[in-house]
């Protein structure tokens, strides 16, 4: 690797399920006899339009991947993908509703295989991989506590967090105070996604009501001038991912997206893919569309990295180790 694609990257904001390389998915869907029409754009890629085609076209993804076997090849496939573009520690959203279907015994499974496929990806591309339980917003609050049960029970290294995603339009991040109080019980990181398709309100709610410690997305925090001034002076991070909002039409192109701005209000800002098959991007291209677009240069992109592992959930040791990789690149 060369330039930007070698700098060593940090990425926060990464669901399993939605960065399963097509190819991957399309052989799964032949193995398993599933049809795959209008799954698939035809030119390498994933098929659907607006926010609500793209949830439905995550789901029927995600439904290919439903044995241990799968999920462990999902792995390895998704870690060796990111460490293609410079990233050395992913955390990665994992559902045990998507994956295991709530059950325990299956999430178990899901989990051990899971951990195969982080440690062959760790043994052949250097990559540190740790994982964000996730709670499905749209299957409302009494699931999004059943899955919070399961991370903090598991006793499974490899979970640092517990996270919200979903329909972010749906209920209210109140609605789930119960769940991230048994992650929060249980010693988990807390992270909730906000501030994409509802407005800088969500950002305050997912802080004040759930006690998120960072936000995926958050960038519409930018519309409330009192808040931006909040998450500078509470050093709250964003786990932004620009090339999804634009590819999902929260903002019209990457000059418009406020992630400079909120940099430089003093926000803490790292940068991550959320599902990049479906938005035609990579990290590579995110740092260096963030360089075209707003001349951030070598320093800036290498302190979005730096950002990243200052808001990780993982242990000190962990992070000593990955800052390391950070210097000695």
């Amino acid at each position: 690797m060369t330039g930007i694609a070698a700098l060593p990257k940090v990425e926060l904001h990464l669901h399993m399920e939605g960065a399963a390389p097509p190819a991957l998915a399309w052989r799964r869907a032949e193995a398993l006899g599933i049809p795959a029409a209008g799954l698939f754009d035809g030119v390498g890629g994933y098929g659907w339009e607006g926010f609500s085609g793209f949830l439905a076209a995550y789901d029927r993804v995600a439904a290919l991947f439903d044995t241990p076997e799968a999920q462990r090849d999902l792995c390895e496939a998704v870690l060796a993908a990111s460490a293609a573009q410079g990233v050395v520690y992913a955390e990665i959203a994992v559902s045990p509703d998507l994956a295991a279907g709530a059950d325990a015994g299956r999430w178990r499974a899901c989990l051990a295989a899971l951990d195969e496929g982080a440690r062959a990806a760790e043994a052949e591309y250097g990559i540190e991989a740790r994982w964000i339980a996730t709670c499905i917003r749209n299957l409302g609050p009494e699931r999004a506590e059943a899955a919070a049960r399961l991370a903090a029970e598991a006793g499974d290294a490899r979970i640092v967090g517990l996270g919200l995603a979903g329909d972010e339009r749906v209920g209210r991040p109140g609605d789930f105070a119960r769940a991230f109080a048994l992650a929060r019980e249980a010693g988990l990181g807390l992270t909730a996604h906000a501030g994409e398709f509802v407005g800088p309100e969500s950002v305050a709610a997912a802080l004040d009501d759930l006690r998120a410690d960072r936000i995926d997305h958050g960038v519409r925090a930018a519309e409330d001038a009192a808040l931006v001034a909040r998450l500078a002076a509470e050093s709250v991070p964003l786990c932004t991912c620009p090339g999804s909002n634009v590819a999902l039409g929260v903002y019209p192109a990457l000059a418009a997206h406020p992630i400079a701005a909120l940099r430089d209000a003093g926000v803490p800002i790292n940068v991550s893919t959320d599902d990049p098959p479906f938005f035609d991007t990579d990290m590579t291209r995110e740092y260096e569309a963030l360089a075209r677009v707003f001349g951030w240069d070598e320093g800036a992109l290498r302190a979005l990295s730096r950002a990243g592992l200052d808001a990780a959930f993982c242990d000190a040791e962990t992070r000593a180790r990955i800052a390391a990789r950070l210097d000695a690149a």
